[in-house]
């Protein structure tokens, strides 16, 4: 992870002192990372004494994130448009309007100032600080914090340590380039947050219906490119019968990548008759980024998704072909 610069946090100084009010807004489907790094940045707006509204379009299906939805809106305000002179946009943990849903349509206009990440991040301008070399967006909130709010509250700490460890799988995902990272954890924990808590509030309170579900998926799931390579997919009927709340993907891409000789995981969500969701993992040398990049979506070399038009039996084919260019 590389420090944010001094010029960095000045550039996103002045923008924040040009406006009164900001946007928030995160990915659509949110995480903990998206959530934290939301309230992370709010609270530096509150410190410089700035209005403020979290917008995500949701839902907030994971377990654990489900106590945070009271503190977002789905829509813009009429209060927005009606100062957009004074307001602007700040969007955390992701770098494309498409990624918001579709409140990205609404908020397009807004001056706008990104703070991401993702690999497959691509903005033009100056009005960003992206590092794809940060394991979570919640690392780049917390150095602006300590920058601009020198101290940190008991609450941030432990919110941006949630988001911290939702991101890096508690730590599992960090390699030996990762001592700025721990660095940065114990600052958090210096300041009140408490690992244990955060690790029970992440893996606790899974919904039965999420086991019996990943039972289906694992019977499912098939091996390619010489066991290289596993795929599973949720129906529709599946949705209808097991939910939607509570979601445990981490589990099921844990359990596959586990597996001997298995270096990816791919999982195919059919969320409508014409759309689905792709989640796609790997361990080390496998870039899962270009292949969610194939599919108008991004994120990390090892962890991406996206969103794409099309049915189960159709996508299939098409994630193989990408995946025999990584896995060949």
């Amino acid at each position: 992870m590389k420090i944010i610069t001094d010029e960095q946090i000045e550039n996103l100084k002045s923008f924040l002192n040009k406006y009164d009010s900001f946007i928030i807004a995160g990915h659509k489907e949110p995480d903990g990372d998206c959530i934290s790094s939301s309230l992370g940045l709010a609270y530096v707006c509150k410190f410089l004494k700035k209005k403020t509204i979290l917008i995500n379009e949701g839902p907030f299906k994971r377990t654990e994130i489900k106590s945070y939805a009271n503190k977002f809106v789905n829509k813009v305000p009429a209060w927005c448009y009606e100062e957009k002179s004074k307001c602007a946009l700040l969007i955390v943990d992701c770098s494309e309007f498409e990624r918001l849903g579709d409140i990205g349509q609404d908020i397009d206009k807004f001056d706008t100032f990104i703070i991401d990440h993702h690999k497959t991040a691509e903005v033009k301008g100056s009005n960003h600080i992206i590092d794809s070399t940060a394991p979570a967006a919640a690392c780049l909130i917390q150095q602006v914090a300590e920058k601009i709010c020198k101290d940190l509250s008991e609450e941030i700490a432990k919110t941006l340590f949630f988001g911290l460890s939702t991101d890096t799988g508690f730590f599992r995902f960090l390699t030996n380039d990762s001592e700025e990272v721990f660095h940065s954890a114990a600052r958090l924990v210096a300041s009140g947050a408490n690992p244990r808590t955060t690790y029970q509030e992440i893996t606790s309170g899974k919904p039965w219906n999420t086991r019996k579900l990943l039972g289906i998926l694992l019977d499912r799931a098939e091996r390619y490119e010489n066991g290289k390579l596993v795929i599973t997919y949720e129906t529709l009927e599946d949705t209808k019968k097991y939910g939607q709340e509570g979601r445990d993907s981490d589990a099921l891409y844990s359990l596959m990548l586990e597996v001997e000789s298995v270096e990816a995981v791919a999982f195919i969500r059919q969320d409508t008759e014409f759309t689905c969701t792709l989640g796609l993992r790997s361990k080390d040398k496998c870039d899962v980024s270009l292949i969610a990049k194939a599919f108008g979506g991004g994120g990390h070399k090892n962890a991406s998704g996206a969103s794409t038009e099309g049915v189960i039996k159709d996508i299939l084919p098409r994630l193989l072909t990408e995946f025999s260019k990584q896995l060949s």
